[in-house]
């Protein structure tokens, strides 16, 4: 295992349906702030968009391709089966009369002594709110629709479906040396070193999980931290020394990004290794995070024909 260890989760990525929707239901329902408006840079016709805490911090960050004429998911094998957030202890009553006011219903439950609400997001993707006294500090957007005393504080854990049989748990717990903390039932939860900002995954351990197929409403990726583009060299040679395929580094213009599948290691989900840095600040001032289309250099040629392309997007109508 590298010297530097993966502190916890960099960001998590899902398909959606069309963008306005999704950024209404992201920054106008749960108050993150759009940090970046980008595209996808494998198929620049499609937006990118990148939400998080006030400058999208690792670990504060969910994005989504706007796919809005792909088939939807089904979630299993192969695919994070949610994606939980964490809020401070105290709120999910208010949380569940906020979420009423927009027509979202809710399901409270707990889970290893946390309570929390359970939700479907506008293309179908199952999120959790849970209310933990460990949420970590960060700092909300300040024009969020309500008070900062209930924002959310990041990601808090994705639940992942593994087969018994494979060797995901061995993975999280003698590749990047995270520690096994609870269980409940068939799940088991991995914590990183530090415990700071998204450091839990849950894994569903099960003999069989149905079969999952992507598309609107599913994640598409789980990334993890790498604090420097050295420790993410020398995780992709330890995970080669593994009997992983890892691909080569990628240039996200924000973050450096490695990616690897595996049938028995990842249980088919496919993982990222994203760097810290350099972040969202490298091509736009804070106060003007996500307001305009941003494209790396190999694409600004194509200006003017991908914003001929892509949907035009507003802001959503304040609301409380």
């Amino acid at each position: 295992m590298p010297e530097a260890s993966l502190p916890g989760v960099h960001h998590i990525t899902a398909l959606c349906g069309k963008a306005q929707e999704n950024l209404d239901f992201y920054v106008g329902v749960l108050g993150l702030r759009r940090v970046k408006t980008t595209v996808n840079f494998d198929d620049p016709t499609t937006h990118h968009l990148y939400y998080g805490d006030a400058t999208g911090r690792p670990g504060t960050v969910l994005t989504f391709f706007p796919w809005p004429r792909a088939a939807p998911g089904r979630p299993g094998a192969g695919m994070a089966q949610s994606v939980a957030l964490a809020v401070p202890r105290g709120t999910l009553s208010d949380w569940q009369a906020h979420l009423d006011a927009h027509g979202i219903d809710t399901t409270t439950e707990e889970r290893l002594g946390d309570p929390l609400l359970r939700l479907a997001a506008p293309s179908g993707l199952s999120l959790e709110l849970v209310a933990t006294p460990d949420a970590p500090a960060t700092t909300p957007w300040a024009e969020r629709p309500f008070a900062e005393a209930r924002a959310i504080r990041g990601v808090y854990a994705p639940t992942l479906p593994v087969f018994a049989d494979d060797r995901t748990p061995e993975l999280f717990a003698d590749v990047f040396g995270w520690t096994q903390v609870g269980t409940e039932g068939d799940r088991v939860r991995f914590r990183a070193p530090g415990a700071g900002r998204a450091s839990s995954v849950d894994l569903l351990v099960r003999d069989r999980h149905p079969s999952g197929r992507m598309g609107r409403g599913q994640v598409h990726h789980v990334a993890f931290r790498a604090p420097s583009a050295t420790a993410q060299r020398r995780w992709q040679a330890a995970l080669r020394e593994h009997g992983l395929q890892v691909t080569d580094v990628k240039d996200r213009q924000y973050f450096q990004s490695i990616y690897f599948r595996d049938p028995d290691w990842t249980s088919g989900l496919l993982f990222e290794i994203a760097t810290d840095g350099p972040g969202f600040l490298v091509d736009e001032a804070e106060e003007n995070l996500g307001r305009s289309l941003c494209l790396p250099p190999a694409l600004e040629s194509r200006r003017e024909e991908l914003d001929g392309v892509l949907p035009a997007l507003s802001p959503p109508s304040p609301s409380n």
